[in-house]
């Protein structure tokens, strides 16, 4: 946990201090979002105008965890655990903002042609539940079976999902399928921050970045890509002045078994962890559809991930299991280096 932390960390850090004669950086560092770093960064402005603004920031943040949460109750507050505990039972009636990231959600399942799909909770949770116990016993890690997942695999439909704007509910027909929006909560969340944040301003949230404007006058933010074997340095370094930029990589949240590494992006056709690529970058205009995509990416073929980088509008950046580059033709356009 604390090497996952760490490599977080190094990316949120985003590079952002100053060098002689440039106006102080002010930063603001937070644990209690998403169970992950973030980071809210800005200059050029006093540190109590800085400390309101990041801590508006981090409060839309916290309703936007607490909102998608799978794991636990909060007072006075129907959330995605909410709809998954009431399966089957009745429709639950939501906040807003759940109606619109699960329809955000939908269209990218139809987007990715299904490689990002919110509702094979039922599938995450026996990989989240072996990767839990293999954390804490890794003597004991065994993987699941195929059978367990072949069964929980016919509980991921969205025809058994039913969201009702109008009365603002969602209903899971189906008494054993479940949400999990981890592939996308982080992107999405941030990027809402980012609409409601002054011009500026990095936000952070795991890696998930999001740049409100360049630092001061035209000078653009410097955003590492973490190395996925835990490195000093950086994969590469980019330039950000309005975009969101995602990185989904098989270094977060993994345990090994016989020397293999079970990371937690699952690939929605072998029903097993994605084995093509060891990190995947994306940039483009939006932040929830970059974290979609970089799931999405992870998971398919690159020339499939390349057809739906340009069809989405956005550039994209791969490394491969033998440790090959590969990137969308404006992915450069974006390079610090």
């Amino acid at each position: 946990m604390r090497r996952f932390l760490a490599l977080i960390l190094a990316a949120a850090l985003l590079l952002p201090g100053c060098s002689a004669g440039q106006t102080e950086s002010h930063q603001a560092v937070y644990l209690d979002v998403f169970d992950t770093v973030t980071t809210v960064t800005a200059v050029g402005m006093g540190e109590e105008d800085f400390q309101q603004a990041a801590e508006k920031i981090h409060e839309t943040l916290l309703h936007y965890h607490r909102l998608f949460d799978i794991y636990n109750d909060y007072e006075g507050l129907n959330n995605l655990k909410t709809v998954n505990d009431n399966a089957g039972l009745s429709p639950v009636c939501v906040d807003g903002d759940m109606i619109r990231l699960l329809l955000d959600c939908r269209d990218y399942y139809a987007l990715t042609d299904h490689a990002v799909n919110v509702a094979m909770g039922s599938v995450l949770k026996i990989w989240h539940d072996v990767r839990a116990a293999a954390l804490e016993a890794p003597e004991k890690a065994v993987l699941p079976t195929d059978a367990a997942l072949r069964e929980a695999a016919q509980h991921c439909g969205w025809d058994t999902v039913r969201i009702d704007e109008a009365a603002s509910t969602v209903y899971l027909t189906d008494p054993t399928q479940s949400l999990d929006v981890g592939a996308v909560a982080k992107g999405w969340a941030a990027g809402k921050a980012a609409q409601q944040a002054p011009s500026g301003f990095l936000i952070s949230v795991g890696g998930n970045v999001c740049a409100t404007g360049p630092k001061d006058d035209d000078t653009p933010w410097v955003v590492g890509i973490a190395d996925p074997d835990g490195g000093e340095g950086y994969l590469s370094t980019l330039y950000d002045r309005d975009k969101a930029i995602v990185t989904s990589g098989d270094y977060q949240r993994y345990f090994e078994l016989d020397g293999v590494r079970y990371h937690h992006i699952i690939d929605p056709e072998t029903l097993y962890p994605a084995a093509r690529f060891r990190s995947v970058t994306v940039v483009c205009d939006d932040s929830g559809l970059a974290d979609a995509l970089s799931t999405a990416l992870f998971v398919l073929p690159l020339e499939e991930g390349e057809a739906l980088a340009r069809k989405a509008g956005a550039e994209a950046m791969w490394l491969d299991i033998q440790g090959n580059f590969s990137e969308t033709p404006g992915f450069a356009d974006y390079r610090a280096e």
